[in-house]
């Protein structure tokens, strides 16, 4: 487990998405939850996305795993970093649960990197908040004001910045982490071999909504209706201001139908940008089956990343998970929202819950599909 020291209501009121923030000595009795030799090994697997960075002078070269030697990049001036390690490497777990004060749908992966002294990936601004968490060694973060940036060396097509005037500069030690929102322009450099840990939260899109939308619409054969119009243009050649606001409110009509857009919004939000491991089992598990399992002791827990979404003021008794939909109509709204809210499941709750029948078919078709597995001890 992993204590976090922050007044949770005080960030959200003042720091999330506002502004950077500091928290020296954040999680006390820091322990590394992955060594540089797993996460090395995870960065082997082809279905896990990795890169290495080497830093030149001036420069910044990338290199896109999997990997097998390392020997060739030297004892200083690289790092190695690998998305989605919660995926991959249940022992992650728990750091991820430390952050749950911000809802699962925000929640994008825990990135890990294992940097050399002088290794770094360059001054860059990310498009989604970031909490930085230093594990063994120290690392010096810089971080500078939300202003428009410039493309290093004036490339469009770089993801790196100029340099900036920092409005932080702090050596992280373990345990210390650091809050970066959306836009603000931040380097590490690494002072000695050390492991840190990034946990990223991201909103979708426009582009990302946009193209659900589309998706939905087309995969459901609906979005049939057209505009139609009172007046028209007096020119031919003239797309008059009352038929284009017309036009675009076809978009909007969209978003103001909860049947609408709950379905795509639960879609969207539920899905993953990293693959996941799914653990599918080489034969399917029956009702008796699973029953047994629970009478003799065995949970239930969802694989890593899985997200399992519930919405608001629903239209129907649902949940989203990894971009299905599953309907719960005749389940108490206390049980869909325990299976969202709770990772892990322990033999008495899984039993419980599998009173109801529904959601006794919902665990038995996930533990088959691969997203949930039983675990040995009660969670």
């Amino acid at each position: 487990m992993y204590t976090l020291k922050l007044d949770i209501p005080q960030f959200l009121q003042e720091y999330w998405q506002k502004k950077p923030l500091v928290i020296k000595g954040a999680f006390p009795q820091f322990a590394d939850p992955i060594s540089a030799d797993e996460l090395a090994g995870l960065a082997c697997e082809e279905e896990i996305s990795s890169r290495i960075v080497v830093t030149k002078d001036h420069d910044w070269e990338v290199i896109q795993g999997p990997f097998e030697d390392y020997d060739r990049y030297g004892e200083s001036h690289w790092q190695l970093l690998v998305q989605a390690v919660n995926h991959w490497y249940p022992d992650s777990q728990p750091l991820v649960e430390a952050l749950r004060f911000l809802p699962d749908w925000r929640f994008d992966d825990l990135m890990v990197s294992f940097a050399t002294p002088q290794g770094g990936v360059g001054p860059h601004v990310d498009n989604y908040d970031v909490f930085i968490i230093q594990g063994e060694g120290e690392r010096r973060w810089t971080v500078g004001d939300n202003t428009p940036q410039h493309p290093r060396g004036g490339n469009a097509n770089s993801p790196l910045v100029e340099d900036f005037t920092p409005i932080i500069d702090v050596v992280l030690e373990k345990g210390d982490m650091l809050y970066i929102p959306p836009g603000f322009p931040h380097c590490g450099e690494t002072l000695t071999m050390a492991m840190s840990y990034s946990i990223g939260f991201r909103a979708p899109s426009q582009q990302e909504l946009v193209s659900e939308i589309a998706d939905y619409l087309l995969d459901n054969n609906l979005g049939q209706q057209r505009f139609t119009s009172k007046t028209e243009a007096s020119h031919p050649g003239i797309v008059s201001q009352a038929s284009q606001v017309g036009i675009m409110s076809l978009l909007s009509q969209l978003s103001q139908d909860p049947t609408q857009y709950q379905i795509i919004l639960g879609k969207l939000l539920s899905q993953n940008r990293f693959e996941l491991d799914i653990c599918e089992g080489e034969e399917a598990y029956s009702i008796e089956d699973l029953q047994d399992a629970f009478s003799q002791g065995a949970g239930v827990s969802r694989i890593g990343g899985l997200k399992v979404l519930r919405l608001e003021h629903d239209a129907t008794p649902r949940l989203f998970i990894n971009g299905a939909v599953h309907e719960l109509a005749h389940t108490p709204t206390d049980i869909i929202a325990q299976l969202s809210d709770n990772v892990c499941l322990s033999a008495d709750e899984a039993i419980a819950m599998c009173q109801h029948e529904e959601v006794q078919h919902l665990l038995l078709q996930l533990i088959n599909q691969g997203l949930y597995y039983l675990t040995d001890d009660e969670a």
